[in-house]
């Protein structure tokens, strides 16, 4: 045989051979998948990720609009890959982290010398404290949209180190707070960064405390069983910046890392509610305006919005002879449930309709949404008055998003709604985790 055919033959065999482990190596997800679970106690929103060498399991609350990943490093933090950003380094700078200090101890994760520091905020109880910026190991399950796939890992990821006083309030068994916020350290940035995907993401969150709801990094599709593919059902809607931080604790000048949409009016039963729309507005302060909130179990109202909504949604409930009752803490606005009807969307109430950017897109809040059962024999509106002069004159809380697909598109500013995933006969507890793709 002519040599030249011979290596050449040899060449496409060695190709053959090692193109698998090339393929392994060179493997890079379109986009990752989380669980979330609803804990039954506090109505936070948990998730899971692996962290640190050797990996482990790691609990976090969800804060949609937080700004980066911080940890409790003071209570077990073992990791050989734990390294603290230095002063003036990339890192800090990425991180918007300008404070340098020393710590006067023996070095261990979360105090070392000549490191830059961030401010980690539990938005629960809106407490800040200092906080080494820091990196680690990090570890997702890759997804094709339809079951999750392999396990993929983020070698250098950037968090927050915090002390263990700042879990106060959080959900039993969280070690911190997963900030999908618009920051470049936020989950979305450093996982569409770390694998040349785009900066989006879908969270879907589960009304039972049984079933997992799901965030999604990267592209779509989103498929839900019965094989309902939710990507095709998203109304889209812009995405507005705060031009000031909303954060417990921030640098001058930062402009707010969570996600604001921009509400025109709001109808009952197609019926505009008369409220002063100056307050749907963000002002140069940085006050007004709607947020979409994980860490606000329910909906919160400016007080002049909130007694306009509750009186139009009490008038048109009893022109549909539904009975009030008395106010359940945290409500102030209840009904005999004996008097309401049920339908595939939920309780049988009057519609909730945000207004968006114009009369065609609307967010419209079904039963399913709107009505909370407290015992046997009520259900209450689940929003509650968010006071005189609230830095937010509309808080989108997570009861509102239940069984919702929200996809949050950086890239191209817009926010992605579903509405109610029973309409399409699934619900966000229905992502299949149980096959590896």
């Amino acid at each position: 045989m002519d040599n030249s055919i011979f290596q050449h033959l040899f060449i496409i065999l060695l190709l053959f051979f090692i193109a698998p482990t090339f393929a392994q190596q060179s493997f890079r997800p379109k986009a990752l998948v989380v669980p979330v679970t609803k804990d039954a106690t506090t109505l936070q929103y948990v998730t899971q990720i692996n962290q640190r060498t050797p990996l482990v399991p790691v609990k976090l609350v969800v804060d949609l609009g937080g700004r980066f990943l911080w940890v409790d490093c003071e209570h077990n933090y073992t990791s050989s890959t734990y390294r603290p950003a230095r002063c003036r380094s990339a890192q800090c700078s990425l991180a918007g982290a300008n404070g340098c200090g020393d710590c006067f101890s023996a070095p261990r994760p979360g105090c070392n010398n000549n490191t830059c520091g961030l401010t980690p905020d539990n938005t629960v109880t809106h407490t800040a404290t200092g906080g080494e910026l820091a990196e680690d190991v990090v570890s997702v399950q890759s997804t094709n949209g339809f079951n999750p796939g392999r396990n993929v890992t983020v070698s250098r990821f950037l968090f927050s180190c915090a002390p263990t006083s700042l879990l106060k309030g959080l959900a039993n068994g969280v070690s911190g707070m997963a900030g999908l916020g618009r920051t470049r350290i936020a989950f979305p940035s450093q996982f569409a960064s770390a694998f040349s995907f785009q900066r989006k993401f879908a969270i879907c969150l589960s009304s039972s405390t049984t079933s997992n709801g799901v965030v999604f990094f990267g592209d779509s599709p989103y498929f839900f069983l019965p094989n309902v593919n939710a990507s095709q059902l998203l109304t889209f809607t812009p995405l507005f910046i705060n031009p000031v931080s909303t954060s417990s604790a921030f640098n001058q000048g930062e402009p707010s890392a969570e996600y604001f949409i921009g509400v025109k009016s709001i109808m009952i039963d197609e019926k505009t509610v008369p409220i002063n729309t100056s307050l749907l507005s963000i002002d140069s302060n940085g006050v007004g305006g709607t947020k979409i909130s994980t860490v606000n179990p329910y909906t919160v109202l400016e007080a002049s919005i909130f007694k306009a909504v509750t009186e139009a949604f009490i008038n048109a409930s009893a022109s549909r002879n539904i009975t009030r009752v008395g106010p359940v803490a945290p409500f102030e606005v209840c009904f005999s449930s004996e008097s309401v009807g049920v339908t595939r969307l939920g309780a049988a109430v009057p519609a909730i309709e945000l207004v968006l950017q114009n009369k065609n897109v609307i967010w419209r809040i079904f039963g399913a949404n709107s009505m909370v059962e407290v015992n046997d024999k009520t259900l209450c509106l689940g929003f509650v008055k968010g006071g005189e002069k609230p830095r937010t004159s509309i808080v989108i809380g997570g009861y509102q998003l239940e069984d919702n697909l929200v996809q949050f598109d950086l890239a191209k500013s817009r926010l992605g709604f579903s509405s109610l995933l029973f309409g399409s006969r699934t619900t966000c507890g229905n992502f299949n985790f149980t096959s590896t793709a």
